[in-house]
């Protein structure tokens, strides 16, 4: 269903790009833009550029998959490589030093993020903490999330919802296993992924007891809109195309229906909790949470007050009870919790997905890694979290997988907040900056056998690297003030479901097929996936 919905997108915006009447409309427009375009005063000394065209600029230099584009243009024009991307002046930086150097002498001045149309019309203008602009009140948000939401206490305190939903995939899959019918795993690990991340955030299960999807198709399509091409994004002034093509009208459609699916949960959680143990029992989920810490006036700011340009917040002593105040709230808690719904759901079943098939195509690891998984949980009826934290060789296929496909290889898009000097050059203001992590942790210079899959490299002893973002070469969450908050989150969901999979089954393409035929086809998008589903054939492991 899922990869059904994201090729009938796709399908659709190539349809109206391709229109006649579009195409002309785009050409005037764009002679137009020409036609206009200010003569910029002021001399840069600026980072090597590849050649651009007109209007477009380096646009057309992307490519489908621009990872491994952007890495073919660094190798030839360098580490810190200038872009025109339409009318957006953009920066790639492509190895560790320059990393080192940005996020050590000038963090600060890179800790902006981009703002889209997508983010602006579905975050309701950035004000949730992956897009919030640096500042106070990006600093307010990240302090209640990392200390009530993302703490080590509290993604422990989640581990019986992985425990409950990882039994539910397990028993899908055995079910499979005595039908003799191969499993399509992408599929299970996008459900179970979200059925983790809905109870964790709202108390509810995404997957219905029917197998009917309830939530999943709207974020789905969030993040589809999210990577979604916007002409406003690259050429502010034909805006106005966007509402000729419907992408404007698609986005807040959108938008409305993410804000009926707050109203609706925190509606539900607040009648939860005029019943006799829904308030005890709502404080297991994130949005409890957060209910809870407004009824005790701990929420001192109102998440409705944050623009790009002031980056503030306001204090509130008491919450009001008009309307406007409680759609204010709505929206207060909405900005601390959607990331979650689109960041971790998105980058952890890429992870999975991305693991298993280098898995398959590895049989020799494969066995390694089940031989480790089976020896540290000795014929037990459970995978429990303390066995996970013994299983050093899944930790290092879980380290290896995030270097070899890193699902976001651009991380989250910054941009500079001034004019900065890095490696001799200079970065204008507003400069957006892309950080090929992906091809930082395929560069030979730093990773013997780079395009190898070897987790024996992330042994401790020998390359002690973690995923601190303190190891510029190694940064699958990032680095400095914007490292991402929900590493332990999303590492605790992976690891315990590759645990399980490897402890329970055997696994095998269908028809006979060898590790070497499997299509490991990219996709790129709000993160990258597998082109073509992986489909296994699973046996069941009775210990």
């Amino acid at each position: 269903m899922d990869l059904q919905l994201l090729q009938s997108l796709w399908q659709e915006s190539y349809r109206v790009a391709h229109s006649i009447p579009f195409l002309i409309t785009l050409l005037l427009a764009l002679t137009l833009l020409l036609l206009l375009k200010p003569n910029r005063g002021g001399k840069f000394n600026l980072p090597p550029s590849p050649p651009k065209l007109p209007i477009i600029g380096n646009l057309h230099q992307l490519g489908s998959l621009p990872h491994r584009s952007l890495q073919a243009l660094s190798n030839k024009h360098g580490p810190l490589m200038f872009l025109h991307l339409g009318c957006a002046p953009t920066l790639v930086v492509s190895s560790p030093e320059m990393v080192s150097e940005m996020i050590k002498s000038h963090d600060i001045v890179f800790s902006n993020r981009v703002r889209t149309t997508a983010v602006d019309i579905l975050f309701n203008g950035s004000t949730d903490m992956a897009f919030a602009p640096y500042g106070e009140y990006w600093r307010k948000v990240k302090k209640i999330c990392i200390q009530e939401l993302l703490s080590l206490d509290r993604v422990q305190s989640f581990q019986f919802l992985r425990e409950e939903e990882v039994d539910i995939l397990v028993k899908k899959i055995r079910c499979s296993c005595q039908e003799g019918k191969p499993v399509n795993l992408s599929e299970l690990l996008v459900n179970v992924t979200n059925n983790i991340i809905f109870r964790t955030v709202i108390g509810q299960r995404n997957e219905e007891e029917d197998g009917k999807n309830r939530y999943g198709e709207l974020w789905m399509r969030v993040m589809v809109e999210l990577a979604s091409f916007s002409f406003r994004d690259y050429f502010p002034s034909l805006g106005w195309l966007d509402v000729l093509t419907g992408v404007t009208s698609r986005l807040k459609r959108t938008f409305k229906e993410i804000d009926a699916f707050f109203e609706l949960v925190i509606k539900e959680h607040k009648n939860k909790m005029l019943t006799t143990d829904g308030g005890h029992s709502n404080q297991k989920n994130f949005l409890g949470i957060l209910l809870k810490l407004q009824e005790d006036s701990m929420l001192d700011f109102d998440l409705n007050h944050v623009t790009a340009s002031k980056q503030s917040y306001r204090p509130r002593p008491r919450p009001r009870v008009g309307p406007e105040d409680r759609y204010r709230l709505k929206l207060s808690f909405w900005s601390k919790i959607r990331d979650m719904f689109v960041g971790a759901t998105n980058t952890s079943i890429a992870t999975m997905e991305w693991a298993m098939s280098v898995l398959i195509k590895n049989p020799i690891i494969m066995k390694k890694a089940q031989e480790e998984v089976r020896e540290v949980v000795g014929g037990k009826l459970k995978v429990d979290v303390n066995d996970v934290n013994q299983m050093c060789y899944l930790k290092c296929i879980v380290k290896e997988t995030l270097r070899l496909h890193h699902p976001l290889p651009f991380l989250v898009p910054r941009e500079t907040s001034a004019t900065a000097k890095l490696g001799g050059y200079d970065i204008p203001c507003k400069t957006r900056v892309y950080v090929n992590s992906w091809a930082i942790q395929r560069d030979p210079k730093f990773w013997d056998n780079a395009e190898e899959f070897l987790p024996e490299r992330f042994n401790s002893k020998s390359n002690p690297i973690e995923f601190l973002g303190n190891d510029f070469q190694y940064t699958p969450f990032g680095c400095g003030r914007r490292v991402c908050p929900g590493m332990s989150f999303g590492l605790a969901t992976v690891e315990y479901v590759l645990a399980n999979l490897l402890y329970w089954f055997d696994w095998e393409l269908p028809g006979g097929a060898k590790g070497e035929d499997l299509d490991m086809s990219e996709v790129f998008g709000l993160s990258i996936h597998k082109k073509v589903p992986l489909h296994l054939v699973a046996t069941a492991y009775y210990p």
